[in-house]
């Protein structure tokens, strides 16, 4: 080595960095940036190849590419990792607007799984073409996070359970409920599960005691939560199916769905529920509380509530009387007329002595000033007594006079009452 040589050497310490530094190093930038280091010297000519960690998403393109040209440019750069990767491949993130040839992406996957793949993800296509997944990806015992876009999920006879696996995404996917069910089973250690917009789920049963996310946003008809006794965070978004009305089924009629879905949200501390789910609990009779007491729930968010629905507005009340520590509620109000039966309901809360005890925020969204929602928003201010904050939101009009609502007894004398429009 001459003289000159050493010197440059010296000089850059970092090509000399050992990997699993420059590894770091790399995959903390975007793969576009790591890819440009190749024109450094010719020792980091294909460094980025080696990267365990590939992540594209639309940093990596230019906005005027089609999506059929991004795709183009993807697998240029799968065909240069194949050529030139020798080390583990940990990671890999597919979250470009982009036009996929599926047999390729399959093969890829397959590439990835004979990789010690842990995270696999794969988000939001240009079109939802369900293309099969290969079957190499049942058998990758190293896979903890795994996030699913626009495939068909079937699983093999030989499958034993992703026993490292702790987070789980579904969108758009085609998956029957006796195979999710299965397959949630199957995951020991899974801590986060979310469903959103499946095909052909006409039943969600979640039977797995590490599960602590929850969270589902799709068309069903039935749900039952049995023996997930740690979950922290539930968030259900129901849909009907086929965009008709809420059916019931024999198992559904035999047991009170309150029971079936609360009866071990012991841990839980925030929940956040919709409307039609709101119907589904309600069933044919409402009951005034939970199964149990939700002592942990601090947050509580009910979406697209109708408050001139009277068992909307009884199961929201039986929610709410059963949180005794409840600190945060957020409520999304659709446009409705005033109800009498609703308004007796929240008469009756200050009848039977209920207080928010713990209450410090309350949301509400959507209002339009009918009778009913101030009726709510009058019994929010009587009935919580540590109460700092109160926000009104109308999104179709003028704001509620806030001098209209400082004329109601306040149980809170700190309390501030905010009015906006949008």
């Amino acid at each position: 080595m001459t003289e000159m040589e050493k010197q440059a050497a010296k000089l850059d310490r970092i090509s000399n960095l050992p990997w699993d530094v420059l590894d770091t190093i790399l995959v903390n930038l975007p793969l576009r940036e790591a890819a440009r280091t190749s024109i450094l010297s010719s020792k980091w000519r294909y460094k980025w190849t080696g990267l365990s960690q590939l992540v594209f998403d639309d940093k990596c393109f230019s906005s005027s590419l089609s999506m059929e040209e991004r795709w183009g440019e993807i697998m240029k750069i799968i065909h240069m990792v194949q050529s030139y990767h020798s080390g583990p491949i940990e990671k890999f993130k597919l979250a470009a607007y982009c036009s996929p040839n599926f047999s390729d992406l399959e093969e890829w996957i397959q590439y990835l799984m004979d990789k010690g793949i842990k995270e696999l993800i794969l988000q939001d296509f240009g079109f939802v073409k369900r293309f099969k997944l290969p079957c190499g990806i049942f058998s990758c015992p190293q896979l903890t996070c795994l996030e699913l876009y626009g495939c068909v999920f079937k699983l093999p006879s030989t499958f034993k359970g992703f026993h490292c696996l702790k987070s789980l995404q579904l969108t758009q996917v085609s998956i029957i409920s006796d195979i999710l069910e299965s397959l949630i089973r199957n995951c020991p250690i899974l801590e986060r599960l979310t469903l959103l917009n499946i095909d052909h789920l006409a039943s969600v049963r979640i039977h797995n005691s590490s599960l602590k996310y929850l969270k589902i946003d799709s068309e069903f008809e039935d749900i039952n939560l049995e023996n997930s006794v740690n979950l922290d965070s539930v968030d259900i978004r129901m849909f009907p199916m086929y965009g008709g009305i809420i059916t019931r089924n024999n198992e559904q009629s035999n047991s009170c769905n309150f029971d079936r879905v609360f009866g071990c949200l012991y841990d839980i501390k925030r929940l956040t529920l919709s409307c039609h789910f709101l119907q589904w609990l309600a069933g044919d009779q409402v009951q005034e509380r939970l199964p149990i007491v939700l002592n942990r729930l601090l947050f509580l968010d009910l979406k697209e509530v109708t408050l001139s629905n009277f068992k909307e507005v009884m199961v929201s009340l039986s929610i709410v009387k059963s949180c005794p520590n409840l600190e945060e509620l957020v409520i999304t109000v659709v446009q409705s007329n005033g109800s009498r039966p609703a308004m007796d309901c929240f008469t009756g809360l200050c009848l039977c002595g209920f207080m928010f005890h713990k209450l410090k925020v309350v949301r509400i969204r959507g209002i339009i000033g009918t009778r009913t929602e101030l009726e709510f928003i009058k019994v929010v201010l009587t009935l919580s007594p540590q109460l700092e904050s109160i926000i009104i939101v109308n999104y179709l009009g003028d704001r509620i006079p806030e001098s209209l609502l400082l004329e109601v007894d306040r149980a809170s004398e700190h309390v501030k009452i905010i009015s906006l429009a949008l």
